[in-house]
């Protein structure tokens, strides 16, 4: 009895993942199809990084090479900030259109058109980290600590806001339009990254705003990524994005799922 039930479980779970996983090719073909849903990881980077960098750079800095290293993981983790709305805004979109009517009546697990959506926008947050860090490279910026402590630094920055991505995902459940995931999201990815150090030193802020910057996630993950790319630290501001992170997806993730689950 043992065995059959231990068989049955393990069939379940290889059947969600199936399901799970022909919902993200799903994911990716539409995204194949419509290429300008990438603007915001492809196009966008390109263009805050050359303008912040050349506009900005002598006026903070004193030129562009001192700038780099302020302004290339800033514009990184804005990017991908900004992308985390992305799920959220194709569930509201699925769910507007009726797909999901089509979803519930196939012999699919439930939770996979959910889960396929989350998982297929890891895609589009290592398309964001090329595109941000491959023009930072072409104006300058290096790793000082190599290219290997590199890609830790950018695991770490897309874990941290592929977490994020459930509570647009939840919203993308509660609001009644896309569009107000959009707002939500610039509203969001603005407050967080210019009420930090993503663009400019945190000491040259006043008083107030420096208090309201070093509690700010977005410095302490700034401030990881920096560490880990340019010294090969593995400190305290990334033990607590961590930490901050699996907060966000143990708090959110299963109101995400019970919320899709009743209303979806």
């Amino acid at each position: 009895m043992e065995i059959t039930q231990s068989y049955v479980k393990k069939k379940n779970i290889k059947s969600v993942l199936s399901d799970t996983f022909v919902m993200v090719k799903r994911d990716l073909l539409k995204t194949k199809h419509n290429p300008d849903k990438l603007m915001d990881v492809t196009f966008m980077p390109i263009f805050f990084m050359i303008v912040f960098s050349y506009l900005f750079g002598g006026a903070i800095a004193g030129d562009v090479k001192n700038y780099l290293p302020i302004i290339v993981p800033g514009i990184l983790i804005q990017t991908l900030i900004s992308s985390t709305s992305a799920a959220g805004t194709q569930l509201r979109e699925d769910i507007e259109t009726g797909v999901f009517d089509r979803f519930n009546s196939l012999p699919i697990a439930r939770i996979a058109p959910l889960a396929g959506l989350l998982i297929s926008d890891i895609v589009r947050y290592v398309i964001a980290t090329f595109f941000s860090l491959g023009t930072g490279f072409l104006i300058g910026w290096r790793p000082e600590a190599g290219y290997g402590w590199l890609a830790v630094a950018c695991v770490l920055t897309i874990f941290a806001c592929w977490c994020v991505s459930w509570i647009l995902a939840m919203i993308g459940i509660l609001v009644k339009s896309a569009a107000t995931i959009s707002s939500v999201s610039m509203t969001l990815t603005m407050l967080l990254s210019f009420l930090s150090n993503a663009f400019v030193p945190i000491d040259t802020l006043p008083g107030w705003l420096k208090t309201i910057a070093t509690i700010n996630p977005v410095t302490h993950l700034v401030n990881s990524f920096k560490a880990i790319a340019n010294h090969g630290v593995f400190g305290a501001d990334a033990w607590l994005t961590i930490t901050a992170s699996l907060v966000i997806v143990a708090i959110f993730a299963p109101i995400t799922v019970a919320l899709y689950n009743k209303n979806v």
